[in-house]
């Protein structure tokens, strides 16, 4: 990464105050460019999903690494509860969806309660013997009591498929159907996946982030208190694909000492270590054994540290300065927190980046783990908290006493309940994902980039003022 003009500024940059120059370009393509990291995490899209306890669980974990990304789940969760989290993760099929299922016998209000949980939006019915009957979706069940039998409504003009059928048979065999749903069966006949039209067309322009074997990928996070030791070897022995040791302030002696810990249980997968804003911080959790370090202080959406305590850094500054020096040490380090659209990951990512920490944004899916609730205009949206939040805190001390529980709620710098509204038009995950990553695949070609590391040696910074960033603002409502 270079500037525009070699004008480097005296001051640090948020993502706002920067933009990428076009280069010359001998990449065609969108599809030419290969978005997977090199950090050793096996991931085959630069985005990380952040160990937020309203963002971070299974749905999300599974739904994200089909298609290539990696989800850290939060230290919050009891080990015994992860070991559960991880082993159903890496149960799931690679490319076709976990159905929701019911039998003929159920109520209309118990398929409205799962509809939620999926982006699919389809419920399937089958027998005592789990072989698919018929589906049922949220406009079949609206005008009905809620107390019929799911049989009386669902629909059985089903397609069923064999698991074994690629991606692109599936797509042909739903385009142009009303029913845009595949059921995936055994060789028994028995439910095993759902795909969507849209998701055997994902599945063509995604590579799942599989283990050695074939299974998806997940991530979880420890703290620095207590047996650190005992704690990842808890993480470890459940098969986590990496170790996250995460702290609000990583350049600490605890997080030394937590680091000399988790290396004391020779684990044969990457380690995290955050967070940290300067190249000393890297410097030192690198040198005690970080494989990647988590740069960022106070950027998040629910952070409040900067305005509490005044510390921090502007995010592209910090993301720039620490991955220089992790590369000089062969090191990399993960851009978390600041990111608000699409070109905040390209500018992270060519900044040095080898993957992007998405948090907040997320939690407006339907993936996320919170409940799907409607405002008093009728608009879903599902709560967010910080995890240094008093929400967060509360939940996390509850093993305390209660004059230790309540001290420590006396001081957060989160916020503990936020709305994220679900976009109508991309409500999944998913849909954020492909809007993130045609981003970046489209920065790439300007820059030149057939990888994310050309992309990063290519990539011409310029800096702008406010009415520069404005100006690259859409206005769908005219002026």
């Amino acid at each position: 990464m270079r500037f525009l003009n070699d004008l480097r500024p005296g001051f640090d940059l948020t993502y706002d105050d920067v933009f990428l120059a076009p280069n010359r370009s001998a990449v065609e393509s969108r599809f030419d460019v290969d978005l997977s990291t090199s950090d050793g995490t096996g991931a085959t899209i630069p985005i990380v999903v952040a160990n937020m306890t309203s963002v971070a669980g299974k749905r999300m974990a599974e739904t994200v690494a089909r298609r290539g990304g990696l989800v850290v789940l939060p230290q919050d969760v009891d080990p015994a509860v992860v070991a559960q989290i991880v082993a159903w993760v890496k149960s799931r099929h690679p490319v076709w969806d976990t159905p929701l299922v019911l039998t003929a016998g159920d109520a209309v209000t118990d398929a409205l309660n799962l509809l939620p949980k999926r982006a699919h939006g389809a419920v399937v019915v089958v027998d005592r013997d789990g072989k698919p009957t018929g589906m049922v979706d949220e406009a079949a069940c609206m005008g009905v009591d809620r107390f019929t039998r799911i049989g009386d409504v669902a629909d059985p003009d089903v397609l069923t498929v064999p698991l074994a059928m690629p991606a692109r048979e599936v797509f042909e065999h739903l385009h142009g159907r009303t029913s845009r749903i595949a059921l995936g069966v055994d060789e028994q006949g028995r439910l095993a996946g759902v795909l969507t039209e849209l998701g055997a067309l994902r599945s063509e322009l995604y590579t799942p982030a599989v283990d050695g074997h074939g299974r998806l990928r997940v991530a979880a996070a420890i703290g620095v208190n207590g047996d650190v030791a005992a704690k990842a070897g808890a993480l470890l022995d459940a098969g986590i694909d990496t170790l996250v040791v995460d702290t609000a302030h990583g350049h600490q002696e605890k997080m030394i000492s937590a680091l000399k810990a988790v290396r004391s249980v020779a684990p044969q997968v990457p380690i995290v270590a955050g967070n940290v804003v300067t190249a000393a911080g890297v410097r030192d959790l690198v040198n005690e054994g970080a494989d990647v370090v988590k740069v960022g202080v106070g950027p998040g959406a629910m952070c409040t540290t900067r305005m509490m305590t005044g510390v921090g850094r502007p995010q592209f500054s910090a993301v720039a300065e620490c991955a220089r020096q992790a590369r000089e040490l062969g090191a990399h380090v993960w851009a978390d927190g600041g990111v608000r659209h699409p070109r905040d990951v390209a500018l992270a990512l060519a900044a040095g980046a080898s993957a992007v920490m998405i948090g907040s944004w997320f939690a407006g899916t339907y993936e996320s783990p919170g409940d799907l609730q409607r405002d008093e205009t009728g608009q879903p949206f599902k709560e967010s908290f910080g995890m240094a939040s008093k929400r967060a805190v509360t939940a996390r001390t509850r093993g305390d006493n209660a004059f230790d529980r309540a001290r420590k709620a006396l001081f957060e710098e989160g916020i503990s309940s936020s709305r994220m509204r679900l976009d109508p038009a991309a409500p999944s995950v998913e849909d954020l994902l492909d809007s993130i990553c045609y981003g970046v695949r489209s920065a790439c070609t300007y820059a030149g980039g057939r990888n994310l590391e050309e992309f990063h040696a290519r990539a011409v910074i310029g800096v702008q003022s406010t009415a520069g960033f404005a100006e690259g603002r859409p206005l769908p409502r005219g002026w």
